[in-house]
């Protein structure tokens, strides 16, 4: 059953709010300084800490893999992998390299660099194989192309990135067999019917990274002695942590309100019927949570009946079962939830990562930017793979440039960054350009990127627009380069007019990242090999700067899934349960070998993003024999021709594995 109120009526109550880990590492999720900001602006006393970064800072550290050495000698050393032996056999130098390359990682002593690029202060593991495809053929660094004669610092913030991820694979082969640095146990909860493998293992003794986070998370609590507790979980790999959080706040001090929210609730526990959930958190909220947290904590301080609650699941104080109560309050307009603060958070502790030496790709784990949405929703939300039906994608709800703006300089005076990610499902292009105007007007100095549609409203001088307003790069869904499908998929675009609406961002000197799909229903062979032909003269021309291919993923949410008839699909009888349910499996008659066709589609697009292999036959990627391209090889260029664009050809480098 729900804990009790804790305040008596008109009381205050102490907000805690919690990102577990895993998220980025090199800038905060932003969930925590929205919920912080907004329950600020009412006038509720609320703080916040990031759990992810503070868990890898103390496992990544000399204290920490002090720890890890014990863990290790306590192995009989038959049962130590060879990786586990080789991290050992080099413990000095890793305990000795840890604390400066993490000061290097965020920032602290650039004069490191010197010492990392000259490959004798970082010992090296298994991860600096890759860098071997960069050797050139008389054994000579090849990397001088990736960073150049000045690239010192992003060369050396490359080798400090595979050096922990060195750690990363020791950690879990030898202390925990579920850490990733983002998708951390994330099978216990995606798409999971049954609670079952989530509470085994949170029964099972902690081993050092539970240890460590639950350590943490107590110091949090001393440290700020809330009454509620927010965990805020976006993605399945934060899910575990979350619980073993709750856990240890359970456990010490069960007064304390714990409340579940974010994206993986939003999509994954929308029929929520597990009632273990609540041994855990007393309250679960859906969708937008400004509204919902209002509402408890009216209720906790006694101003408000439980029947009043909004989207919010219980267990019932009669019985185990849980239940469900929206009293349909409409949300908090996106225009009146205030501005995100980051404040309580380290903003100088974070890791700037280089993980991929492509400019585009690295945005996502290089540098610390200040998150923000140009509106809630999305303003097409018609696209039959996406959860249209759900409130973060149907409910469009837009800032006005002036708030925008207004928010962005606040957010500059607080943080001291002018960075900035727009993390909308899709920037509307008239916001995006009042608010390249009104940046302009004002005088105010940032960088931003953001994800959009790539439609016909982006015009070469919209773009060249946004580029003065500080754009520095875009991602936006091509998905299956497929008229055919993107029809469809009810995406609103053809090949032809991606091709135009990049090179109008690649001209004005803006980044460009492409997502791409396979696998979705009625795709065949031939047209696999037709969108990475597709593709291929995308990146030739200039069009695109970065992609990346994932696999079609049908939801209970989409209209793929609410009606699979439309789509040529029977959908798999999903599997009875109480807990998550968002993924579905399906039948596909044209019975295409998806997962052969996903390597190499993911060889491809990896060699174009470094400028490798635009020369060869697509055909070539394929470890499987499959049909030639019928798409022309100067199909772009004459879409860009005929659009007034010149066609060029890129520079290729000689193909990698």
């Amino acid at each position: 059953m729900a804990a009790e109120p804790g305040a008596g009526k008109g009381e205050s109550v102490r907000v805690l709010s919690l990102t577990p880990p895993m998220t980025q590492l090199n800038t905060p999720y932003p969930s925590t300084a929205y919920l912080t900001g907004f329950l600020r602006s009412r006038g509720v006393n609320a703080v916040q800490e990031d759990m992810a970064l503070a868990l890898v800072l103390e496992l990544f550290s000399a204290t920490g893999l002090r720890c890890v050495i014990e863990r290790i000698a306590a192995v009989p050393e038959p049962e130590r992998s060879s990786r586990v032996r080789s991290f050992l056999a080099q413990a000095d130098r890793y305990l000795s390299s840890i604390t400066p390359t993490i000061a290097f990682l965020q920032g602290r002593d650039a004069t490191l660099a010197h010492r990392i690029c000259g490959r004798q202060f970082l010992p090296e593991g298994s991860r600096f194989e890759s860098l071997a495809v960069y050797v050139d053929e008389d054994g000579g660094d090849a990397l001088a192309w990736a960073f150049g004669a000045l690239g010192l610092q992003d060369r050396a913030r490359h080798l400090a990135t595979l050096y922990l991820n060195d750690i990363a694979d020791v950690l879990r082969e030898a202390v925990d067999a579920r850490f990733e640095f983002v998708r951390y146990a994330e099978s216990l909860a995606q798409s999971q019917p049954s609670f079952d493998p989530l509470a085994a293992a949170l029964a099972a003794e902690p081993n050092l990274v539970d240890q460590t986070l639950q350590r943490l998370a107590q110091d949090a609590i001393g440290r700020h002695a809330p009454d509620v507790v927010l965990i805020s979980v976006p993605f399945p790999g934060a899910v575990y942590a979350a619980f073993r959080i709750a856990q240890r706040i359970k456990a010490d001090a069960p007064h304390i309100i714990t409340v579940l929210g974010g994206g993986y609730v939003n999509t994954e526990l929308r029929e929520l019927a597990e009632p273990r959930v609540f041994d855990y958190f007393d309250y679960v909220t859906l969708d937008s949570g400004e509204r919902p947290l209002l509402s408890l904590l009216e209720h906790l301080r006694g101003e408000r009946t439980q029947d009043r609650l909004v989207r919010t699941y219980l267990r019932d104080a009669e019985s185990p079962a849980v239940r469900y109560i929206d009293s349909g309050e409409r949300d908090i307009p996106f225009n009146e939830v205030g501005t995100p603060t980051w404040d309580g958070l380290p903003l100088d502790r974070y890791l700037s990562l280089l993980d991929m030496l492509n400019p585009m790709h690295r945005l996502w784990s290089d540098g610390r930017w200040n998150k923000l949405t140009a509106a809630h929703g999305c303003y097409w939300k018609q696209c039959s793979f996406c959860d249209v039906s759900l409130d973060y994608i149907s409910r469009y709800d837009a800032a006005s440039a002036t708030t925008l703006v207004d928010r962005i300089e606040q957010i500059v005076r607080e943080t001291g960054q002018t960075g900035f990610h727009f993390v909308d499902e899709a920037a509307p292009p008239k916001v995006l350009k009042a608010m390249a105007q009104e940046l302009i007007r004002r005088g105010v100095s940032i960088s931003w990127w953001g994800n959009i549609r790539f439609e016909k409203s982006f015009s070469p001088a919209l773009c060249e627009l946004l580029a003065q307003s500080g754009c520095i790069a875009i991602s936006g869904g091509l998905e299956v380069a497929s008229d055919r499908l993107l029809k469809l998929m009810k995406k609103g675009v053809s090949v032809e007019q991606v091709a135009r609406v990049t090179r109008a961002f690649s001209d004005a000197g803006v980044l460009v990242h492409a997502y791409l799909m396979y696998g979705f229903p009625t795709q065949t062979v031939q047209d696999t090999v037709d969108a990475l032909e597709y593709v291929r003269q995308l990146f030739e021309q200039g069009c695109l700067q970065s992609g990346y291919f994932h696999r079609f993923s049908c939801t209970v949410h989409s209209p793929v899934g609410k009606n699979p008839q439309d789509y040529g699909v029977e959908l798999l009888a999903s599997a009875p349960g109480t807990f998550a349910n968002n993924d579905i499996g399906f039948i596909d008659p044209c019975g295409v070998d998806h997962d052969a066709l996903g390597a190499a589609l993911s060889k491809a697009i990896y060699n174009y993003m470094h400028g490798i292999g635009l020369e060869r036959d697509v055909r070539s990627w394929f470890d499987l024999r499959v049909p030639r391209s019928k798409v022309a090889k100067n199909f772009i260029a004459r879409a860009l021709l005929a659009a007034g664009e010149p066609g060029r050809a890129s520079p290729s480098k000689p193909a990698r594995a």
